[in-house]
């Protein structure tokens, strides 16, 4: 199952946002650092009203939507790099996921005690970069260190090594491994490095309930920040969150209502993690489920197929398949065909988002 991790400076809400994603959660929320040393773990659904739409139109029996994992990891100081407040363990928490959801303090309460002293989201997101950005040229270094000898004789060691060398001033100059131009053979052979800089960001903005709807000036220091990351800021409140648990459907959009916002913010959060990654939707649907599968971008007819099982990839022959607005507009998958609507595609057709797909194989 893909992961991802929530990191931050401490007492900025990460452990009270964990518990709003997985309600049943019960990672301990505390207003002094490192309350959190082993990390939580949790999964939860990823929303998609398309599904019960297409349980719908199919009289599905049962509804199965796609999952991500959320790991609640203890929050970095400056040093961490160099172990403080147990920063190595906790960086290799970070190294385990797929991606990061940095939770930045964006709101005042002098109840809540600031590591630094003071709110500030451009010093804290450098803080904790700063120190992955660390962590990761001291993997380099050490994987230099092992490997060079090896170079004298071997070429794929010694395109490895110009690749940590381009990689390594990168890092020198303040910036992640992100922003670097890498190929997708560079991108595989750095891959064992897990380095922590090269994982997708996205930045969780933790306001105080009044600022949820239009943020505040903390906010466009972050989204300024992300900008610069070629990444996007999701406005979270984590006490609202947790607040939002414990009230009925009714009250929960009155209580929303009233902060001008629509819906919780973490149902924005989730799938903003989840396109993070890279990663799309197709469905099956039938009398008997109506299933979200989570393929990668660009993945063919097959591949998609040995999704459900690998034999699916094996055998493939054909995949029956149509997008979900055309099943939608028909109501019907008999009508749909009648439209010709259905598309027959074959072992080069690349799966589209959304797409409602029955595959024919033989083993």
């Amino acid at each position: 199952m893909l992961k991802a991790g929530i990191i931050g400076l401490p007492n900025v809400g990460k452990s009270t946002l964990f518990n709003a994603l997985v309600a049943s959660a019960k990672a301990e929320a505390a207003n002094f650092p490192f309350c959190t040393i082993e990390p939580n773990v949790g999964v939860v659904t990823v929303p998609d009203e398309r599904l019960n739409v297409l349980s719908r139109i199919s009289s599905s029996k049962q509804v199965v939507p796609t999952r991500i994992e959320f790991v609640d990891i203890a929050g970095l100081v400056k040093g961490a790099s160099q172990g403080e407040g147990l920063g190595n363990q906790f960086l290799s928490n970070i190294r385990e996921v797929d991606a990061i959801v940095h939770v930045v303090r964006c709101f005042v309460n002098d109840d809540i005690i600031h590591v630094a002293g003071s709110v500030d989201p451009a010093r804290d997101i450098e803080t904790i970069n700063l120190e992955l950005i660390l962590a990761d040229l001291g993997q380099i270094e050490k994987r230099v260190e092992r490997i060079r000898k090896q170079a004298r004789t071997s070429r794929e060691v010694q395109i490895e090594l110009t690749i940590l060398d381009k990689l390594a001033k990168t890092l020198d100059d303040g910036k992640s491994v992100r922003q670097v131009d890498l190929n997708e053979e560079e991108r595989e052979a750095i891959k064992h490095l897990g380095l922590l800089t090269a994982k997708p960001i996205l930045y969780a903005a933790n306001v105080l309930e009044d600022d949820l709807a239009n943020g505040n000036d903390f906010v466009q220091q972050v989204r300024a920040i992300a900008v610069e990351d070629n990444t996007q800021v999701v406005i979270v409140s984590a006490q609202v969150e947790t607040e939002l648990i414990e009230l009925s459907e009714e009250d929960r959009a009155g209580f929303l209502e009233s902060l001008g916002v629509g819906e919780g913010e973490l149902k924005s959060l989730i799938p903003a993690t989840y396109k993070l990654l890279g990663l799309r939707t197709y469905f099956t649907s039938g009398e008997k489920e109506t299933h979200a599968w989570t393929i990668k971008a660009g993945m063919s007819a097959p591949q998609a197929a040995g999704v459900i099982h690998t034999d699916f990839e094996r055998g493939f022959i054909r995949a029956e398949t149509i997008s979900y607005e055309d099943l939608v507009n028909s109501n019907s998958l008999h009508a749909a065909k009648e439209k010709g609507l259905v598309r027959i595609e074959g072992k080069e057709y690349i799966v589209q988002e959304g797409d409602v797909m029955l595959f024919r194989f033989n083993v």
